[in-house]
């Protein structure tokens, strides 16, 4: 894996599996937008999506769920104008309110390596190879 895996598909992330969990239920009286929505709230509150953690894009989860686009984005503002995430233009959609305990600061840390490794031009495997060597140490 290299650096270049970063900007991949989200889905196939961490928190894709997280969101592999979610589903609209067409026999229920909530609307699809809404069960995104508090969907992705019940995936922060278990610790499952985390604190910065990147979300798939509008399209990318629309198509899992088999809903239009237009249901994930307006879940999406509503998680935005709540406070619950928030949009970097281009680089896409994070989780901004967490549960603020040790695996979001956890993931915070574990971010800023990955971040600053590939600022000294670390490609994936050998973080992965560096994390595996430290973990092996403790």
């Amino acid at each position: 894996m290299t650096s270049d895996s970063s900007s991949g598909d989200p889905m196939s992330a961490n928190n894709g599996s997280a969101l592999a969990a979610l589903r609209i239920d067409t026999d229920s009286d909530r609307p699809p937008f809404e069960q995104v929505r508090v969907g992705v709230i019940d995936l922060i509150e278990s610790g499952d999506l985390l604190t910065g953690e990147r979300l798939p894009t509008v399209r990318a989860l629309a198509s899992r769920l088999g809903v239009a686009a237009n249901t994930v984005a307006r879940s999406y503002r509503e998680l935005e104008a709540a406070g619950v995430i928030e949009t970097r233009g281009r680089q896409g959609s994070f989780i901004r309110a967490g549960r603020h305990d040790a695996l979001d600061a956890g993931f915070a840390a574990a971010t800023a390596y990955v971040e600053t490794a590939r600022e000294l031009g670390l490609d994936d495997s050998v973080i992965v190879e560096m994390l595996n060597r430290v973990l092996g140490r403790t």
